[in-house]
C-alpha cells in the first residue's frame, strides 16, 4: 500500500470520527486562587460539587479542571482549617471557562495551616511544566520522574542539592563535586549510566562544586533518555536532573536561618520577599523581587592530621515583573562561590591480586586520615544568569522566551591519591620507603583559571486547544546551544608514601611544596579547549483521545558544529544532524486516579571522528540509546497515596569498541560496534495515611551489560553503572492541631548494594553494601522554627566511587533556628 493511499485513508477516517467526537465537546475550567492579601494559595483543593473532577493548586494558585461537559456547576476551593468558597459557572459549547477566587484568609493564616499539617500529601508535587515543557499532570504524563520539594527539605534539614538527591528512586551519588571549572558538579548513576545536574528550570545551569538548596523550590529527577525536548549535551541516556527555584510571591515576607554542628558546621541563610506596596492588597503585584542567600562553612570529617575544610557562598536574587495580564517577565540570577580542601578520592589502578585485598572494607587506609597537609587550595565559581518573557498570545496560545548564561570558573590544587602495591620492581625502585605491603602516590591536577561557559537561547510557544472534540497540548521549540570550554589541567606527581607514615611525612605534601614542584619545571598542562554551536527544532503534542486515553508524539532534528581544538591532544572539527523521536501512550481505567502508561524514548551522543583499524579517520555515527518503558501510576485515596511503578528497558547501540593502540602516534583504534543493555524496575511511593502522617519510599533494580565489546568486559556490568539494588524511605508524623501542633519527628534513610567499581576479567573490586539511617526532630510554628538532624545515625563507615572508592562523612548532628516574618 502507498503513501498516498494511506493518506486517503487516514483522512476518510479523521473525518468520519470528528462529528462522533463533536457530540461529546468537553472544556476546560481554569483560575487563579489567592488569599486575602494578594498571594497565591498554593496545594488548596478546587472541585465541582458532587462530582469526581478537580484539582490542585500550584505554587502560582493556579488550577486547571479538563474534560468538563456542557452544564452548570458550582466551583468549590477547599482545604482543611479554611473557609470554603464555591461560585456557579455555565460550560456551554466546548468553550473554556476562567473563574478565580479570593479566600477569606490571608498568606499567614494559610501558612499556618501547613504548619498545622493540615495539607493532604504534602510532599507531593501532582504536577510538572518543565518534564515535558508543557503544565502536565503526572498520571498524564507517559515518562517517569521524581520530585523532591522544599517541604521534605526543610523536614530533613537538608542544605544542599546534593544531600536531596537520597530521596529520589533509582539516584545514586557516585562521586562528590571536585570544584574543577567544567566538570559539573557531582557525579550520580541514574539506570545504568553516568549523569550531571546541568540544567536549571529546564534550560542550562551548570555549577562546578556543591549546589546550595537555599534557592531550590522543587528539585526534579527525570527518568531515561530525553534528548527529545532537553538535547544531549545537558543529560544522560539514565535521565537528568532539574532543579526549579523559587520566584518571588505577592507579599512581603520571609525567614532568616542560622544552624550549626559536628564538624565544624556553621551556616547562616536568608530568603526575603519584597513587594510592590503600592498595588491594591488584594491584587497580584506588578513587580516582586525575592533574594536568597547562604554562607556555609564545614571541616572535613577526615580530622586525624590537617583538617580540610569548605565554605560556600550562594547569592540568588529573582525579579518578576508583570508588565500586563499578559505579559509576565523573569530575570533571576544564582552565583555560587566555594574555596577549600578536596575530597580524598581514592583510584584504583592495579587488580586486587596485587594489591592484596579486593573489597574497600579490606583495605589497609584508614578512613578517619588525612594524607595531605595545608593549603592545597582551590577556589570556585558558578554564575547562572536567567531570563525569561512569557506572553500570552491567546487563551490558548502562550509564547516563552529563555536566554540563559552559564559560566563555571576554578583556580587552585586539587589533591588525588592513588594505592600502590609493594611489588619486587617498586621496592627496587625505592629503597628509602620503609616496608609495607601498600603506598599511596600523591598526586596534584590543578586548575589555572579553567573556565566553561554556556550560552542557550529557547523559544517556545505552547498550545492548549481543540479540533472538533479532541485537545491537543502543543509545544514547538527552537533551541541554540553555545558551549565553549577553556580548561587548563595542570598536574604532577608529589611523592610515594606508606600508608601508615608520620604525620610530619604526610604534611609534606602541601600547597607551597606542590607549587614549587610546578616552579621549577615539574608537571605538565592538559588542555581542553573546545567549542560547539548546536541548532535545534523539536516538537511535541499529547492527544486526548477520549477523557481516558491520551497518546504522546514528539520529535526533535539537532545539528551539532564542532569546531574542534584540544582536548588533551587535537580533535578534529565536524558537524553532524541528528534525529530524536519520542512516543508515549496513558490509559486512565479510573479517571484522574489510576494511569497505565508506556513510552519509547530516544537519546544520542557525537562521538566525532575516530581511528579506525584500517587507518581512516571516519566520523562516528551518533551513539543512540533506545527506551521501551511501561508502568502503571496511582493517585489515589482522595490524594493521600501518590505511586509510580514501572519497567524499562535500554539498548545502546553504535557504541565505540577499543581495539588497541596506534604503535606511531598512541591513539586509540576504535572499531563502532559495540552496544551496551540497561533494563530494571523502579518503584516510587507518596503517600499520607493518616493526618499528619507522611511516608516516602522508593526502590530501584538495575540490570546492565556490555553486548559486543572487548572481551575484558564483554557480558559484564559497566563499572559505572554503580549498584543494582538501591532503596530509599522517610517516615514522619506532624502533630496537627492542639497544644503541641507543630512538633513534629522523622526517621529513614537509603540502602545501597555491593557496587563493583572495577569489573573486568582479573579485575573485579567492590565497595560494600550499606544501609544509612538519618532522624530529625522539628517544632514549626508561624513565626519560628526550631530542628535538629543526625545524619549517618548508626555512624557506619562506607563508600562511594566512580572507579574509585571515596570514604563518605560519619555521624553528623546538627541544630538550627528560623525566625520567619
Amino acid at each position: 500500500m502507498n503513501t498516498r493511499r494511506l493518506l486517503g485513508i487516514a483522512t476518510i477516517v479523521s473525518a468520519t470520527a470528528l462529528p462522533a467526537w463533536a457530540q461529546q465537546a468537553t472544556s476546560t475550567i481554569r483560575g487563579t486562587v489567592r488569599t486575602q492579601d494578594g498571594s497565591p494559595a498554593e496545594a488548596v483543593s478546587v472541585g465541582l460539587k458532587g462530582r469526581p473532577q478537580g484539582a490542585i493548586t500550584d505554587s502560582k494558585g493556579q488550577f486547571v479542571i479538563d474534560r468538563v461537559r456542557d452544564g452548570e456547576y458550582s466551583v468549590v476551593v477547599s482545604a482543611v482549617g479554611l473557609q470554603t468558597t464555591e461560585k456557579p459557572v455555565t460550560v456551554s459549547g466546548g468553550q473554556p471557562v476562567t473563574v478565580d477566587f479570593v479566600l477569606a484568609e490571608s498568606a499567614q493564616r494559610l501558612r499556618e495551616v501547613t504548619v498545622q499539617g493540615n495539607r493532604i500529601n504534602k510532599f507531593d508535587r501532582k504536577q510538572s511544566v518543565d518534564v515535558n515543557k508543557m503544565p502536565l499532570s503526572n498520571l498524564e504524563n507517559p515518562q517517569v520522574y521524581a520530585t523532591v520539594g522544599k517541604e521534605l527539605l526543610t523536614e530533613q534539614l537538608v542544605f544542599s542539592v546534593d544531600d536531596a538527591t537520597r530521596n529520589a528512586p533509582g539516584l545514586q551519588k557516585m562521586w562528590d563535586a571536585t570544584g574543577r571549572g567544567g566538570d559539573g558538579g557531582a557525579f550520580y548513576a541514574a539506570r545504568g549510566f553516568v549523569t550531571q545536574s546541568q540544567l536549571r528550570n529546564g534550560v542550562a545551569g551548570n555549577v562546578t562544586g556543591d549546589i546550595d538548596a537555599v534557592n531550590l523550590e522543587k528539585l526534579e529527577v527525570i527518568k531515561g533518555p530525553s534528548a527529545t525536548l532537553f538535547g544531549s549535551s545537558l543529560t544522560s541516556y539514565g535521565g537528568l536532573m532539574n532543579r526549579v527555584t523559587k520566584k518571588p510571591l505577592d507579599t512581603f515576607g520571609g525567614e532568616i536561618n542560622v544552624a550549626a554542628g559536628s564538624y565544624g558546621f556553621h551556616r547562616v541563610s536568608a530568603d526575603v520577599n519584597l513587594v510592590d506596596q503600592s498595588a491594591p492588597a488584594d491584587e497580584p503585584k506588578t513587580l516582586g523581587l525575592r533574594l536568597n542567600t547562604a554562607y556555609t562553612y564545614e571541616d572535613n570529617f577526615q580530622n586525624k592530621g590537617y583538617t580540610g575544610f569548605n565554605k560556600n557562598l550562594a547569592v540568588a536574587p529573582s525579579l518578576q515583573w508583570r508588565a500586563t495580564d499578559r505579559l509576565t517577565v523573569n530575570l533571576d540570577a544564582e552565583i555560587y562561590q566555594g574555596r577549600g580542601t578536596g575530597k580524598q578520592f581514592i583510584f584504583l589502578y592495579f587488580t586486587p591480586a596485587q594489591l592484596g585485598f579486593d573489597r574497600a572494607d579490606k583495605s589497609p587506609f584508614d578512613y578517619r586520615r588525612s594524607y595531605q597537609g595545608p593549603g592545597l587550595i582551590q577556589d570556585s565559581r558558578s554564575t547562572n544568569l536567567f531570563g525569561q518573557v512569557q506572553y500570552k498570545i491567546s487563551p490558548s496560545f502562550t509564547a516563552t522566551t529563555y536566554l540563559t548564561s552559564s559560566h563555571s570558573y576554578s583556580n587552585g590544587n586539587s589533591a588525588y591519591f592513588y594505592l600502590t602495591p609493594s611489588t619486587a620492581d617498586f621496592r627496587r625502585r625505592h629503597p628509602e620507603l620503609p616496608a609495607a605491603d601498600n603506598y599511596l602516590v600523591r598526586a596534584d591536577q590543578s586548575t589555572d583559571n579553567s573556565q566553561k561557559q554556556l550560552w542557550e537561547a529557547q523559544q517556545l510557544f505552547n498550545g492548549d486547544f481543540r479540533v472538533g472534540s479532541l485537545r491537543n497540548r502543543v509545544v514547538l521549540g527552537l533551541d541554540f546551544l553555545r558551549t565553549h570550554s577553556d580548561i587548563n589541567f595542570v598536574g604532577a606527581n608529589f611523592d610515594t608514601v606508606a600508608l601508615a607514615s608520620p604525620r610530619p611525612v604526610l604534611d609534606q605534601f602541601n600547597g607551597a611544596t606542590m607549587n614549587a614542584v610546578y616552579a621549577s619545571g615539574g608537571g605538565g598542562r592538559y588542555l581542553v579547549t573546545t567549542k560547539s554551536n548546536t541548532y535545534s527544532a523539536f516538537v511535541s503534542d499529547v492527544l486526548n483521545l477520549t477523557e481516558q486515553l491520551s497518546v504522546l508524539a514528539a520529535l526533535r532534528v539537532d545539528h551539532v558544529s564542532n569546531t574542534g581544538g584540544l582536548f588533551y591532544s587535537p580533535v578534529a572539527a565536524y558537524k553532524q544532524t541528528t534525529f530524536s523521536p519520542k512516543f508515549g501512550v496513558v490509559y486512565q481505567p479510573v479517571k484522574d486516579r489510576v494511569s497505565v502508561f508506556a513510552n519509547y524514548q530516544n537519546s544520542f551522543n557525537n562521538l566525532g571522528l575516530y581511528l579506525a583499524a584500517d587507518g581512516s579517520r571516519p566520523l562516528a555515527r551518533p551513539e543512540r540509546a533506545n527506551q521501551w518503558e511501561g508502568g502503571v501510576k496511582l493517585d489515589a485515596a482522595g490524594g493521600r497515596l501518590s505511586a509510580t511503578v514501572s519497567y524499562y528497558n535500554i539498548r545502546v547501540q553504535d557504541r565505540l569498541r577499543l581495539l588497541g593502540y596506534s604503535p606511531v602516534t598512541f591513539e586509540a583504534i576504535n572499531a563502532q560496534d559495540a552496544t551496551q543493555r540497561s533494563q530494571g524496575l523502579e518503584v516510587n511511593l507518596v503517600a499520607n495515611p493518616v493526618r499528619g502522617l507522611n511516608v516516602i519510599g522508593g526502590f530501584s533494580y538495575n540490570e546492565s551489560k556490555f553486548e559486543d565489546s572487548p572481551e575484558d568486559v564483554n557480558g559484564r556490568r559497566p563499572n559505572t553503572a554503580s549498584s543494582p539494588y538501591l532503596a530509599n524511605a522517610w517516615v514522619s508524623y506532624r502533630q496537627p492541631e492542639g497544644a503541641l501542633r507543630g512538633l513534629g519527628a522523622g526517621v529513614g534513610g537509603n540502602y545501597v548494594s555491593e557496587n563493583r567499581v572495577q569489573n573486568a576479567n582479573n579485575n573485579v573490586f567492590k565497595l560494600p553494601s550499606y544501609t544509612i539511617f538519618n532522624a530529625s526532630i522539628f517544632y514549626d510554628q508561624p513565626k519560628y522554627r526550631l530542628s535538629a538532624k543526625v545524619d549517618n545515625l548508626t555512624d557506619q563507615q562506607y563508600w562511594t566511587g566512580y572507579t574509585t572508592m571515596n570514604p563518605q562523612k560519619l555521624r553528623s548532628i546538627v541544630g538550627s533556628v528560623a525566625y520567619k516574618f
